[in-house]
């Protein structure tokens, strides 16, 4: 299987996290949101923990370090949820 390399407009603008979606915010303009059934370390966390997460790998990434979580925009965008998730 090969992998295509990031697009410009696929950098990660801006991330929201409520109690049941992660909402992210692309650079080209598109706005994704999905379920937080889809990743149960977020699902599972606090707000506080959910609210602390950067943005990083030149902007294609969102990092939750107290979670161990990373989900980047390519992954979102091919509508992967985590392994064993609902």
């Amino acid at each position: 299987m090969s992998t295509s390399e990031p697009k410009a407009g696929e950098r990660i603008t801006d991330v929201r996290v409520t109690e049941d979606s992660l909402t992210v915010d692309l650079l080209d303009g598109r706005t994704m949101t999905v379920p937080l059934a889809w990743y149960p370390r977020l699902l599972h966390a606090s707000d506080s923990q959910r609210n602390n997460f950067r943005i990083m790998g030149a902007g294609y990434v969102i990092n939750w370090p107290e979670l161990d979580e990373h989900l980047s925009s390519q992954g979102l965008l091919a509508g992967a949820p985590a392994p064993g998730a609902a």
